[in-house]
C-alpha cells in the first residue's frame, strides 16, 4: 500500500515543513482507520514503525477464549497454540499480523484521506506559531480580493484580513497590489489561522520608523508616544540615550530621505517628529508644533494644561478642526486649551472681578 515508506515521509516532511513525527502518526492512524473499515470498527489493531529500517508492520490483535463469539476480537485457545503461540493461555492478548494491501482500493483511499486532513492540520499548526510570534511585525502582502470585512492579503504560506476599520481612511487598493501591514492578531479556526493586520494603528506606524530609522531599531533613539489621526496627521514622540545623537534629525533623515519613505507609505499622511522633554510644559510646546507657546499654565490636580500663543499664532496651534491640538493633548496625555495673549487676560481679569464681588 505505501512502497518506500521512508522516502515518502522524508519528502512529505520536506514538502510540507513540518516534523516526520507528526507524517508518521498521520500514516499510524490512516491505516488503522482503512484496516477497521475492513474488518470491523471495533477491530484492535496497532501500527508500529521501524525508522531505521523504513518498514511498517500491521498488527490485529486477539483474547484467547475457549470459546469465539466474536472473531474480529478474539482467538480460540487451540487455535492461538497452533499458529501463533504454543505456549498461549487464556485471557492473553495475542497480535496476528496482518497485510496492509488486503485492505481494499476503497480503504486504501480512506487511508490518504486521513493522512491528507493530518498532513494540513499539521501545517496550520507550524503556520500559526510562525505568525504568532510574528505579532506586532511588518509584513508585506499581495490584495488578493476585497470582502465585506475588508481586504485580504496573500502572505506567502497564508492570507491575512485587513479589517476595514483597520486601513487609512480613503486609501484603495488593486488587485495584486503589494501593501505592507502590521500583524495585530492571530487567531486559530477551523480553517487555518486567522491573520490580521493593521495599516491605521499607532503601532503601524511606530514599526515603520523603526524599519526606516537604524538608530531606532538598535535601541539608540526610542519612541516615547504616537498620536495618529491615520490618513491625514500624526504626531511622534522621540528621544535619545545618546546626547551625539539627534532624535529628531535622525528621524528626519539625510535630506529629509527617511521620513519621505513613511510619509510615502502612508500615502501622502503628514508626520511631526516631537523631541520629548521630561519638562511637562516644554513637552506640550514642543507637541504643539509647529506653533509656538508663550507660556504655559499647568493644572497638576486635573491634568490640564492651559497654552498661551500669539495671536497669529492661534489659528496654527489649535489646527484645522481642532486637529494640531487635539493630537499634541493625546501625545502628552493632558487636557490642553490653547487661547491668545488676549482671551488669557480677559479670563485674568474676568477672574479678579469675581474675586472682588466675593
Amino acid at each position: 500500500m505505501l512502497p518506500d515508506i521512508k522516502k515518502l515521509i522524508e519528502q512529505m516532511s520536506k514538502d510540507r515543513g513540518i516534523e516526520q513525527t507528526i507524517v508518521i502518526d498521520a500514516i499510524k492512524t490512516a491505516i488503522v482507520s482503512a484496516a477497521r473499515k475492513k474488518l470491523g470498527a471495533g477491530v484492535d489493531v496497532e501500527v508500529n514503525y521501524d525508522e531505521e529500517f523504513g518498514e511498517l508492520e500491521v498488527f490485529q490483535f486477539k483474547t484467547v477464549v475457549e470459546k469465539v463469539d466474536d472473531s474480529s476480537l478474539q482467538i480460540s485457545l487451540e487455535e492461538a497454540r497452533q499458529s501463533l503461540d504454543p505456549e498461549a493461555c487464556l485471557d492473553d492478548s495475542l497480535g496476528v499480523k496482518l497485510d496492509a494491501a488486503e485492505f481494499g482500493r476503497i480503504a486504501v483511499q480512506t487511508a490518504k484521506q486521513i493522512i491528507i486532513q493530518k498532513v494540513k492540520g499539521a501545517e496550520r499548526d507550524v503556520v500559526f506559531e510562525e505568525f504568532k510570534n510574528q505579532k506586532m511585525s511588518l509584513v508585506n502582502g499581495f490584495v488578493v480580493r476585497r470582502e465585506t470585512e475588508g481586504i485580504v492579503l496573500n502572505l506567502g504560506k497564508t492570507e491575512a484580513l485587513l479589517p476595514n476599520n483597520e486601513q487609512i481612511p480613503q486609501e484603495s487598493f488593486k488587485r495584486g497590489e503589494r501593501v505592507k501591514a502590521l500583524i495585530i492578531e492571530v487567531r486559530k479556526s477551523a480553517r487555518g489561522p486567522q491573520i490580521i493586520v493593521s495599516r491605521s494603528s499607532n503601532k503601524f506606524l511606530s514599526a515603520l520608523f523603526e524599519l526606516e530609522v537604524p538608530e531606532i531599531a538598535d535601541g539608540t533613539i526610542s519612541i516615547v508616544g504616537v498620536a495618529r489621526d491615520a490618513g491625514r496627521r500624526a504626531k511622534v514622540a522621540v528621544t535619545s540615550k545618546s546626547k551625539e545623537v539627534d532624535p529628531v534629525g535622525a528621524c528626519v533623515g539625510m535630506r529629509g530621505a527617511r521620513i519621505q519613505n513613511i510619509v510615502q507609505e502612508l500615502r501622502g499622511e503628514r508626520v511631526d517628529i516631537i523631541p520629548y522633554s521630561e519638562d511637562r510644559a516644554q513637552y506640550i510646546c514642543n507637541a504643539l508644533a509647529p506653533a509656538k507657546a508663550q507660556k504655559v499654565i499647568i493644572d497638576e490636580e486635573n491634568r490640564e494644561m492651559d497654552v498661551i500663543v500669539p495671536a497669529d499664532q492661534l489659528s496654527l496651534a489649535i489646527g484645522k478642526s481642532g486637529q494640531n491640538v487635539r493630537l499634541a493633548a493625546k501625545l502628552t496625555g493632558w487636557k490642553v486649551d490653547v487661547m491668545s495673549e488676549k482671551e488669557n487676560a480677559a479670563l485674568e481679569e474676568a477672574g479678579k472681578e469675581q474675586s472682588h464681588l466675593v
